[in-house]
């Protein structure tokens, strides 16, 4: 079963996002970068609106690959309450430290590690990593937004690849960037664990307009089609 996530900047979308039947909620701050993070009293407000209806996750921020600076960002997001913290991994300093001092610094929280394709290859070592020191999940994202989506930047067999190493370690594997509705169905047929929207989900496809609770419900619709036809198959 592949999970739809819809990424929300505030509880008001956050509702929303529950109501139009995304499966997973994530907090994040598109007016600070691909992984921008949220104010703890804005994410402390959005798990109140969603009230355990919906696993909810939140976003550390653009940061430097530098083990102190992610393991405080980690520490200050898993104190806020959310299941899931969502840790970056760009171009630059020492990842594997980083996954590392984030493992010790979550608390109850659980880790998703997020990849950005544009920025960093999503090599084996990277995945191997995370599911040694006990994260749940792996996903790819892509930093720039500036237009091109992840299929822009890695092939259906690089994608595919990244998918099985994920597997192979016992990962939960996502894949996000900038995707649109033509990209669900060649995304759904390689079998990720969720597929992640912010762009496709908003007034007018614009990752920092405001939701539209019909745009959510079509990216739904269009998953679970996706997920349908592939069990058919």
């Amino acid at each position: 079963m592949i999970r739809m996530l819809a990424s929300v900047t505030n509880p008001d979308e956050a509702g929303i996002a529950v109501t139009a039947g995304a499966d997973l909620i994530d907090l994040k701050n598109p007016d600070d970068g691909a992984l921008g993070a949220l104010p703890a009293g804005i994410i402390e407000a959005c798990l109140r609106t969603v009230d355990g209806r919906r696993p909810v996750s939140a976003t550390i921020g653009d940061l430097a690959m530098d083990p102190a600076i992610v393991a405080a960002a980690v520490s200050r997001t898993a104190g806020t309450g959310v299941d899931i913290v969502k840790m970056g991994i760009g171009a630059g300093g020492d990842p594997l430290a980083c996954i590392a001092a984030a493992a010790e610094a979550r608390g109850a929280a659980a880790l998703v590690g997020v990849i950005l394709a544009d920025l960093t290859a999503p090599t084996p070592d990277l995945v191997r990593a995370m599911a040694d020191a006990g994260f749940i999940g792996v996903m790819l994202d892509t930093g720039l937004k500036d237009g091109r989506t992840l299929r822009d930047h890695l092939s259906a067999d690089a994608l595919a690849a990244f998918l099985g190493q994920a597997r192979d370690t016992g990962l939960l594997a996502g894949l996000a960037g900038s995707l649109r509705l033509a990209d669900i169905a060649p995304l759904a047929a390689l079998g990720p664990s969720i597929l992640g929207f912010r762009g496709a989900l908003c007034q007018g496809g614009a990752r920092r307009d405001a939701i539209d609770p019909d745009r959510i419900a079509e990216v739904v619709r269009s998953v679970r089609n996706a997920v349908a036809l592939s069990e058919c198959l």
